[in-house]
């Protein structure tokens, strides 16, 4: 519970802006998932954005996060995380 209150906290006023889902995601995931940090200032291309979001789906998706051992948390995480990006994804396609 406290992990939905913690990805809702992330996601609150960002619905559907994959920019800023992307630029913050290092405040949601952590510290092992292997996430760098992305400035807004780096997605500005449309080319850019597409080019994160590969990067940022591949880091959480599900069966990779499971792949390298995450806890039950960290899966939880991953996989609320990836939806709410997928959401957007599809949005700013």
């Amino acid at each position: 519970e406290s992990l939905d209150i913690e990805i809702k906290r992330w996601a609150a006023g960002k619905e559907g802006n994959l920019r800023a889902l992307l630029s913050t995601m290092q405040y949601v995931l952590w510290p092992e998932c292997g996430w760098q940090p992305v400035s807004l200032t780096d997605l500005i291309t449309g080319a850019s954005v597409k080019k994160v979001y590969r990067k940022a789906t591949l880091c959480i998706h599900p069966d990779k996060v499971q792949q390298k051992g995450a806890t039950l948390q960290q899966k939880y995480v991953a996989e609320k995380v990836f939806d709410m990006l997928k959401e957007a994804w599809n949005k700013f396609n």
